[in-house]
């Protein structure tokens, strides 16, 4: 106890570190600005780069040097150019090189005070008229069409107050850091609040660390990043607030961003981490704060800002009203069990906790294991998605109950709770906890027995809206050769229901593409799509009109594009948004970490362009192999459904225009089937990587990697009741589990090769995505071989890979043929992408 009493003591000095700047205001007005720079890329990269480069150093500065503290504006605010904001924005992000070069120049730190940002919408005039008459030449914005590399250069070089500072490559270290940020919960007021006071405890660490002289390099997470840069786009405030605070300015280091294990990053981030919990007694890591990956590959380099009207329909004509689907809100959470109490003899070693949540949950609904720290000394922590409702319950279990050495099941000690409503219901009051909970004994304990008491961390980010996943249930196989346009060639369709149902197998609507009616045949470019809803209500929601497909009144339109590469859209649904159909993948759906869990060709993205998302924004991802949609938006969800289904029912060849668009061909005789997806495997997709493998790692009885291992896991775990790596070994995962009853291999992602990675009873192999062939990969019950998918093959590689009662092979997606993989019964195939060599990874009994 006096233990924890030091911990508050140490983090209330932290929170009297003195900042003078609203650090939660301006961090606002710091994401509104990436976000609009954002919407200019062509700030990142290129001729407009070095010409903004040079506006700054010519115009921008002077300009600010002559005025900010002149009499005559001084009940005036400058408004700087965009690209000038944005290289002043980079350049004041290292401080120490930021001032040296002001006072170089012009004698003083130059400040912000007395500057709005461009983004604001305030007047520009009184700025714009000092520009004027300082560079008559020059405009004040910079006109994109006048960008002459080498009269740059020249211009540049002739400069006299010039740093040499490279701003270039401090653009392109910068570029990414919108992306980590740039997610809904982040501008949450609670969310920002706990950042400002995390960061007063970074720089208590770095207090702590120069007045010992210990030279520790300290890794933020990116709440208290984002938080870092903010103060340090005040360079006055933070260069006093610095001095004052350890007697220097505090550098900012972004040159590294090797996250490998053994590099800076990696080594720092896990002697940052502990020494946080062990000043503060409180966790480092912290749901929606750590590293979401790289920055996902761009679907165009130019810019399509349309100038679509967006009309919100009345509730009259909303045809959208049709159908009923469940809106889920969703949290992302991060769990870690820290220890526990009263712990009764006997049981030390054994011990391990069930969590699971009380009530039906669509997203998590499985029970799921974590060791305690204090009795392994290694890190486990449990990332997951979740309903923001119900509560997550604790059970604690030994694996061996004392004085019953007969006995081999495990033990109950008892359960405890934690209500998610309490923080998060009406309003948000707290996003982190960690606390002591006392147990309710399990029947049969001793009345004089002291109640054990776990102590708990949870984080969880601000709720938000769950995107919608349904799904095609075909009721009536479908008949060869369905055309979507005359290009296709002409061929009748098959009389086929298919039925849209959500994750909880509750039917949205039928649809159904008529080619007659009252028995009289339509003509070919007269086509149908009908849907059925609850009531029996029979409604025409597309029209084929010879060239593309009119959609729901004709508020959407659906047509192919002129793609002439797979890069661009094949399809293009318009209406009151524009949205294009990209093959594969692509932005937030992107694959992270591993090269291939399922092939590309089989997705398919929609993309919204907008005016405030000229570059495109990731909306809805089609699978056009297990036939699902998954939509971010409301507005999406019928004119997705029905595009959905056309794309799924009519493109069956398998080359579209000279592009593959789908897989191989439904066949005639092919059964009415219902697809639903894992929820393990969602849970996976939306995983938070855990910044570095270093910081938490693999425990005995624990899971290898937490998300994202940069590097490989070698021979990580090694004990019972163990689970390999989390989310996404980018490296090989190798002999990594080598132990007990229920363990698991890779997570999701391994890219490398798993190796002879289980070697357990009731052990499942790798989670999604190993990728390479299973081979003779489960033999043993109740195992599971493959999680999701034996990407290009289980194909010749799967071999006899099950060979047991109530096992699971092959999922759904094995690329070639499964063999004699399942010879069992209760068993199921491949989920969905094991793309490498799985070798002979289970071999128990």
């Amino acid at each position: 106890m006096d233990k924890e009493k030091d911990h508050e003591v140490e983090w209330l000095e932290a929170q009297k570190i003195e900042i003078s700047v609203d650090l939660l205001a301006a961090a606002k007005q710091q994401l509104l600005f990436l976000a609009t720079v954002d919407r200019n890329r062509w700030l990142y990269d290129g001729p407009a780069l070095e010409k903004a480069i040079y506006r700054y150093n010519a115009c921008w500065l002077p300009l600010l040097a002559k005025y900010s503290e002149s009499s005559s504006v001084s009940e005036r605010s400058l408004v700087p150019p965009l690209d000038s904001e944005w290289i002043w924005h980079c350049h004041r992000l290292n401080p120490v090189r930021y001032k040296s070069d002001c006072e170089q120049f012009y004698g003083r730190v130059l400040d912000n005070s007395g500057v709005l940002s461009s983004v604001n919408g305030n007047c520009k005039l009184k700025t714009e008229d000092l520009w004027k008459r300082l560079y008559p030449e020059e405009p004040y914005e910079l006109d994109l069409n006048k960008v002459d590399s080498e009269d740059i250069s020249k211009k540049s070089s002739a400069l006299e107050k010039c740093t040499n500072y490279d701003l270039v490559s401090a653009v392109k270290r910068q570029s990414p850091f919108y992306y980590q940020v740039s997610r809904s919960h982040v501008n949450n007021e609670v969310f920002l609040q706990e950042a400002v006071a995390r960061y007063k405890g970074f720089l208590y660490l770095i207090k702590t660390n120069r007045e010992r002289s210990l030279k520790r390099f300290c890794v933020p997470t990116y709440d208290v990043d984002l938080i870092w840069h903010t103060h340090q786009l005040h360079p006055v405030s933070y260069c006093d607030d610095m001095e004052k605070l350890i007697g220097k300015v505090l550098e900012h280091d972004d040159t590294d961003s090797d996250r490998g294990k053994g590099k800076k990053l990696d080594t720092g981030f896990s002697k940052t981490t502990a020494q946080w919990e062990g000043m503060f007694g409180t966790r480092y890591w912290k749901a929606g704060a750590m590293h979401r990956g790289k920055t996902p590959a761009p679907v165009t380099t130019s810019p399509d800002a349309s100038d679509v009207l967006v009309k919100v329909p009345t509730a009259k004509e909303d045809i959208q009203n049709l159908i009923q689907f469940p809106e889920v809100e969703v949290v992302e959470v991060l769990l870690e069990i820290i220890g526990i109490r009263n712990l009764p003899d006997g049981h030390k070693g054994k011990i391990s906790v069930m969590f699971s949540k009380t009530r039906p949950d669509s997203l998590f609904n499985a029970e799921r294991r974590l060791t305690i720290l204090s009795e392994v000394g290694e890190k486990q922590v449990a990332t997951f998605q979740c309903e923001p409702t119900g509560e997550l319950v604790f059970k604690l279990i030994s694996s061996s109950p004392s004085k019953i050495p007969v006995s081999r099941e495990p033990k109950n000690l008892g359960f405890a709770s934690l209500s998610l409503k309490e923080f998060l219901f009406p309003v948000i009051t707290q996003l982190s906890v960690e606390k002591w909970l006392e147990l309710t004994p399990s029947k049969g304990s001793k009345a004089d027995q002291k109640p054990i008491s776990l102590r708990v961390a949870v984080s969880f980010t601000p709720p938000i809206r769950s995107p919608s996943v349904l799904h095609m249930v075909q009721s009536r196989p479908l008949w060869k050769g369905s055309c979507f346009f005359p290009i296709m060639g002409k061929s009748r369709l098959a009389k086929s229901s298919t039925h849209i149902v959500d994750e909880t197998q509750t039917e949205v609507i039928t649809l159904q593409i008529r080619n007659s009616i009252d028995g009289a045949k339509l003509k070919d470019d007269q086509r149908q799509v009908i849907g059925v809803i609850d009531s029996g209500e029979t409604r025409v929601l597309a029209d084929y009109a010879g060239s593309f497909w009119s959609l729901l009144d004709s508020k959407w339109s659906l047509k192919q594009t002129n793609a002439s590469t797979a890069d661009n859209p094949l399809f293009e649904l318009l209406g009151p948004r524009v949205v294009n159909i990209f093959s594969g993948r692509k932005l937030d759906y992107e694959p992270k970490h591993c090269a291939n869990l399922r092939s590309d060709q089989d997705f398919m993205t929609l993309v919204e362009f907008s005016k405030q998302h000229p570059y495109g924004k990731a909306v809805g991802l089609v699978d056009m192999r297990f036939g699902s949609i998954e939509v971010k938006e409301n507005w999406l969800v019928l004119p997705g459904i029905v595009s959905a289904f056309i794309l799924h029912t009519v493109l069956k060849k398998g080359v579209f225009d000279g592009f593959n668009v789908t897989t191989k061909e439904i066949k005639e005789e092919s059964k009415p089937t219902k697809l639903v997806a894992a929820t393990e495997n969602k849970l996976n997709a939306y995983s938070t990587n855990v910044e570095t493998a270093a910081a938490i790692t693999a425990p005995k009885k624990g899971s290898g990697c937490g998300g994202g291992c940069s590097g490989e896991c070698g021979n990580m775990v090694k004990a019972a009741n163990a689970s390999g790596c989390g989310s996404s070994c980018s490296g090989e995962c190798g002999d990594m589990v080598k132990s007990d009853a229920t363990a698991s291999g890779c997570g999701s992602g391994c890219s490398g090769e798993c190796g002879n990675m289980v070697k357990a009873e009731n052990a499942s192999g790798c989670g999604s995505g190993c990728s390479g062939e299973c081979g003779d990969m489960v033999k043993a019950a109740k195992a599971s071989g493959c999680g999701s998918g034996c990407g290009g093959g289980c194909g010749g590689g799967c071999g006899d890979m099950v060979k047991a009662a109530k096992a699971s092979g092959c999922g759904g997606g094995c690329g070639g043929g499964c063999g004699d993989m399942v010879k069992a019964a209760n068993a199921s195939g491949c989920g969905g992408g094991c793309n490498g060599e799985c070798g002979n990874m289970v071999k128990a009994a």
